[in-house]
């Protein structure tokens, strides 16, 4: 029987201290203390639970590579003369922009009441779900775009949510190392090139931490996956099967870190893969191009798949975005480009058959048997960021015929987007190539894979074949490049090119709360999926916002942007 004092129960009183004790008791079990919160500037910070910085190291450095040292290169100008902002075009512009950013507030106002904290928002059901982490990483990857919008209430509220994120109680053992990379870290790291505020480094520092230690692997080349448990134990390995997008897409966050805080160790793991790369680049199969998985772990390269798209993507981006940010000094990245480039041209680029003969490119694949090489004429959404790779790298290195080819790979998706009837792109489609990328238009000898043969070309628009996946991810890579050439061109034709590309995103996937992913392009009005990425508020609405804000906003000529859309401060000086 429960004795009573005062007519209450005695173990009714007691279970909230109880409960408080056994709470107390089993923290510091877990952690070995009890991780008080501290004010910085007029954030509440807490630290994660587990200090990565201080964990054992099992297979050392000898001596940390360091970032090069020197008077930084005088780049060319990427960003077209700006011109007087006046007339009609500038009132067409800047309505444009505040229905963009309305979309934007509307999405993260949805968020906000029906998800906030967890990854993701679902669009249709109105809930949350925990995706990539589970840290919140919507918040963490529209942190920049907040402050872009001069929305800084919710900025801040995000900035106190982000501030007492424990990395070391994510979702899973399992956690895609590459997504945290590209969402979170570089997420942090944008916001605090803009903001400046202090909480956002510390908690950069700290998950930079967490990914250092996924190098801490016999080679020193990195796990694919994100588990604590076993780089705690010091049992990690490399993936023998490792995506090239993967491992080499630590170099620009890494990097940055590292000349924000002086500390090589980052600059020095991403280096390590940079090397890897370097030393076999012009090994392969098609010289230049590396395959789309590579065995980090025995440190060899054999595959006969070469994609600038899925699993390779950021690999490729990053090589001239390297170049840019460490100032030109490093000799081997602009080498990387020249060579990436123009085995992509010669080998991945198509230019696909259509009845009007449109300039137009687009990326496939090239698959290597027996010594020969060929191209693929099956394109993916995902390649669409190529566009704006070789713009960049045509303005950066003085090469034009990079930019012709920007050109044409963006005006190619543009005339994917306008091909269907939502006015959007599939997610893959299959076309017929022409023999050459330039001149008359040919028809090249059947390569599509074996067991993709098309019936003929009834229901589809002119020029494709297939179309393998009807889907719409809210994907941002066709605008991006479209970004890309706005900036560099200043020509209004890609602004009027966007605002077509967003009419039909907008028409297909908004719902009541959000907008959804949808499962069919090719007719107007498809059913809408419960998914809503988190880059669809970092990348997609943010480049679109970008095209009609001023452009001096995130200038080219100061600025690089992550794969996420994040930006990072072009350096003037080293560290």
């Amino acid at each position: 029987m429960i004795k009573q004092i005062h007519g209450r129960p005695v173990g009714r009183r007691l279970l909230p201290i109880f409960l408080f004790v056994c709470t107390f008791f089993l923290l510091w079990d877990r952690y070995g203390q009890i991780y008080p919160t501290a004010m910085i500037g007029t954030v509440r910070y807490r630290p994660s639970s587990y200090d990565a910085s201080n964990a054992k190291v099992y297979f050392p450095v000898d001596d940390f590579k360091r970032p090069p040292v020197g008077v930084p290169k005088s780049f060319p100008t990427i960003q077209a003369p700006r011109t007087a902002s006046a007339g009609p075009a500038a009132n067409v512009s800047h309505a444009r922009k505040q229905i963009i950013k309305s979309k934007i507030i509307k999405s993260w106002q949805a968020y906000k009441t029906y998800a906030w904290s967890k990854d993701e928002l679902m669009p249709l059901s109105g809930r949350g779900r925990q995706t990539i982490g589970g840290w919140s990483a919507q918040i963490v990857d529209a942190l920049d775009i907040l402050w872009i919008l001069d929305l800084k209430d919710d900025f801040r509220r995000a900035v106190e949510r982000v501030a007492v994120i424990d990395w070391a109680a994510g979702k899973g053992s399992n956690i895609d190392l590459f997504e945290v990379n590209i969402r979170y870290l570089g997420g942090l790291l944008g916001a605090y090139e803009l903001s400046g505020e202090p909480v956002l480094l510390i908690k950069a520092i700290e998950l930079g931490d967490v990914i250092y230690s996924a190098f801490d692997t016999p080679n020193r080349l990195p796990a694919r996956w994100l588990d604590l448990r076993r780089a705690k134990k010091g049992t990690q390995i490399s993936s023998h099967d490792m995506p090239i997008a993967t491992a080499g897409t630590f170099s620009l966050e890494l990097t940055r870190l590292t000349q924000l805080t002086g500390d090589p160790k980052y600059y020095d793991a991403a280096e390590r893969v940079k090397s890897f790369f370097h030393r076999f680049q012009n090994e392969t199969a098609i010289p230049g191009l590396w395959p789309r998985t590579v065995n980090c772990r025995d440190e060899t390269i054999n595959g006969n798949l070469y994609t600038l798209g899925p699993g390779a993507d950021s690999m490729y981006e990053y090589l001239p975005k390297m170049h840019a940010l460490l100032g030109g000094l490093d000799h081997e990245y602009e080498q990387m480009t020249v060579h990436a480039l123009d085995a992509a041209r010669d080998h991945v680029l198509f230019r696909p058959m259509t009845a009007n003969q449109e300039d137009i490119l687009l990326a496939g694949n090239a698959v290597t048997t027996n010594g020969k090489i060929t191209t693929i004429p099956e394109t993916h959404h995902l390649t669409c960021y190529i566009g704006g790779m070789y713009g960049l790298a045509g303005k950066l290195l003085s090469r034009d015929d990079y930019l012709d080819l920007g050109f044409r790979l963006a005006a190619g998706c543009v005339w994917a987007y306008d091909a269907f009837a939502s006015n959007i792109m599939p997610e893959i489609v299959q076309l017929v190539a022409c023999t050459t990328l330039t001149g008359p238009c040919e028809r090249a000898a059947e390569t599509l894979p074996a067991g993709r043969r098309t019936r003929g070309f009834a229901a589809l628009p002119d020029g494709f074949t297939r179309v393998r996946d009807k889907r719409y991810h809210l994907r941002p890579e066709a605008i991006e490049s479209v970004f890309y050439m706005w900036r560099i061109t200043g020509d209004e034709v890609w602004r009027d090119a966007a605002w077509r590309m967003w009419e039909g995103i907008a028409r297909e996937t908004e719902t009541e709360l959000a907008f959804a992913s949808i499962e069919d392009v090719t007719v107007q009005a498809s059913s809408k999926v419960d998914v809503m990425d988190t880059f669809w508020l970092s990348e997609t609405l943010k480049y679109l916002y970008l095209i009609f804000e001023d452009e001096s906003v995130l200038s080219l000529d100061e600025w690089v942007f992550n794969t996420e859309a994040h930006p990072i401060r072009r350096a003037r000086g080293t560290r």
